[in-house]
């Protein structure tokens, strides 16, 4: 489901290599829980629920209100992304600087001090630190923020950006060159916790910041998702998304990543 984006210049080389693996993860007791619509108040507000047996805790779907949500978010992201052997000489030190140094860049492009983004928000999806995640320890420690003397977690977060193109990603073509491009949006760095993952959180996500998107204005909306990433392509083409293009191949050996594929949204026919 993770769709991270190159908003970044490339990292210096960590001691060892990162690895796609899951050997860095503990074992944890996942819980069973699935995500659905939150019905009346909740759900105008911007909310969903994650169930699990006969417990339910409520998901605050939003634009991040705090720097500490911020900052967790970023953390969220960090780990979803990026995966390190179990052997690796100073993964946690390389992972706090990536954290750092998206968390400076984020910032940068939600205050409107990085050139191309007219306008960026960061949509969370959030939890509070109940019992049902307190076995997921290190997604706690890690993605944990407090917010009016309460203990939540990030557990879900993507990027909406009104811009023309983001950098080392494919281009829209919508609207046309005769139009009006500002009208134009991305999303990036879509991401769920792992233990998370495969319960409606992304759908709930990415519905949430077409809503955002239609208050914009905007009319064109484009996600990038690896070719390898089958996941997140259902999770697009659920939400209404299309096929529009494809990296070549020598772009993405030059990148050192999977090809993307360019998916786009009419917002035009998305009812209201």
């Amino acid at each position: 489901m993770a769709s991270v984006s190159r908003l970044l210049p490339p990292a210096p080389p960590p001691a060892t290599p990162l690895h796609r693996t899951l050997s860095t993860r503990s074992h944890l007791a996942i819980p069973r829980l699935r995500c659905h619509a939150a019905s009346s108040a909740s759900a105008s507000s911007g909310a969903a629920v994650l169930e699990r047996g006969g417990r339910a805790a409520e998901v605050a779907l939003r634009e991040f209100v705090t720097l500490d949500e911020l900052r967790a978010a970023v953390r969220l992201r960090v780990r979803t992304f990026c995966e390190y052997a179990v052997d690796s000489v100073g993964a946690e030190d390389h992972r706090k600087a990536l954290a750092e140094r998206e968390f400076e860049a984020l910032q940068d492009r939600i205050s409107g001090r990085m050139i191309n983004f007219q306008r960026v928000s960061c949509i969370n999806g959030t939890v509070p630190l109940s019992q049902s995640l307190m076995t997921a320890d290190e997604l706690c420690s890690m993605c944990k923020f407090v917010e009016d003397g309460e203990e939540r977690v990030v557990v879900g977060s993507l990027d909406l950006n009104q811009c023309l193109w983001l950098p080392n990603e494919l281009t829209g073509k919508k609207p046309g060159v005769n139009e009006d491009s500002q009208t134009r949006a991305y999303l990036s760095n879509v991401c769920v916790a792992k233990e998370l993952q495969k319960k409606g959180l992304g759908y709930a996500l990415v519905d949430k910041s077409k809503k955002l998107a239609r208050e914009w204005g905007i009319t064109d909306l484009y996600v990038h998702v690896a070719i390898n990433n089958i996941a997140g392509q259902k999770l697009y083409m659920k939400s209404g998304f299309v096929y529009e293009g494809e990296e070549p191949a020598w772009k993405a050996r030059f990148l050192g990543r999977p090809r993307r594929l360019l998916l786009w949204l009419d917002m035009n026919k998305e009812p209201l």
